[in-house]
């Protein structure tokens, strides 16, 4: 009879006399260096905080307070770039530029104009397609219309812009079209206008319309929704004291998230409009242009949107999403 114990010895040679393999990364792990530094800190649950936490920081830092903090630096400088034998000093001369002359307040108003208007005419277009999408289209097509109102923008901006320019010419698609059916005999001038600046502006930035506002819809309870037509509520009655009030959330971040994208827009207003539509992202590239010196004050002009656009942004945030919602 065998013992048991000699079986438990035999299978313990024979594994012990079979090689082991590891790869690149067990050798990593099993490193005394990984063990006293990111093992360490895995073992503990504050380290696996940190350590999540950790690339979306530098990610934060790095490519948003990083930039924005040297673009505050350069705004105090007298001069920038530092030419040889040239000392620069910190100044707030370059802010007093923006208040002194009146000339550059026009182009900065033009902005927020066209930014409120773009941002309220996208909410109107998009709203709809929006609610279409998340409640009308059923839940196993939501996400192929979903992909196909998303497909044009995958191309870059400027192709997008210039698909524009194609529609709008005196030769484009839209005039041609009036044309054909008898509607015009003459191309209507509708490029380099306020118009083609805002149906620009409307088609680039929807994409940030449409995702905030179809999450937020998405969510409202159909139920709820069919308890108020057996109640005996009509559509715009449901959609008054439901659907608006519950979506709320989705219009104030796609709201937000349209204006300061409109506020900061270069190639499209340049590209689509004309003389008397000049946006004030415009004016701030003429001063870091060729050879100027006036990188300072450009610097300034660009914190002074910024600054302005965040608080115009904290002000309809708290008037608009600040107030509790109510159901019915």
């Amino acid at each position: 009879m065998v013992n048991s114990n000699t079986i438990a010895g035999d299978a313990a040679g024979r594994g012990a006399s079979i090689p082991k393999y590891s790869t690149g990364i067990a050798k990593i792990v099993n490193s005394a260096l990984y063990r006293h530094t990111l093992g360490a800190a895995v073992e503990s649950r504050i380290g696996r905080v940190i350590l999540l936490a950790a690339v979306p920081l530098i990610w934060l830092v790095m490519l948003h307070i990083g930039p924005i903090y040297q673009m505050l630096k350069i705004s105090l400088l007298s001069q920038y770039p530092v030419q040889p034998g040239v000392e620069s000093h910190f100044t707030f001369a370059n802010y007093a530029i923006f208040f002194s002359e009146s000339l550059y307040f026009t182009p900065l108003i033009k902005s927020f104009v066209f930014a409120t208007g773009a941002t309220a005419a996208t909410l109107i277009v998009v709203y709809p397609v929006a609610y279409y999408v998340a409640k009308i289209v059923k839940p196993e097509g939501r996400s192929k219309a979903l992909l196909l109102l998303l497909v044009p923008f995958w191309a870059g901006e400027l192709i997008r812009t210039f698909s524009v320019i194609m529609l709008l010419a005196n030769r484009g698609a839209l005039n041609v079209l009036l044309r054909e059916i008898g509607l015009i005999d003459r191309p209507i001038p509708m490029l380099y206008t306020s118009f083609s600046v805002g149906f620009g502006l409307v088609y680039l930035i929807c994409l940030y319309m449409l995702l905030p506002l179809y999450s937020a819809i998405e969510k409202i309870p159909s139920p709820l929704l069919d308890a108020a037509a057996d109640l005996g509520a009509g559509p715009f009655t449901r959609f008054r004291r439901i659907i608006l009030p519950l979506s709320k959330d989705g219009i104030v971040s796609g709201c937000c998230l349209v204006f300061l994208t409109c506020i900061g827009v270069f190639a499209t207003p340049m590209l689509l409009g004309g003389p008397n539509t000049v946006m004030f992202p415009e004016t701030i590239s003429g001063f870091f242009h060729g050879a100027s010196n006036k990188w300072p004050v450009g610097a300034a002009f660009a914190l002074i949107m910024l600054v302005t656009a965040l608080i115009a942004a904290a002000i309809f945030m708290r008037l608009v999403g600040g107030r509790k919602r109510s159901a019915i």
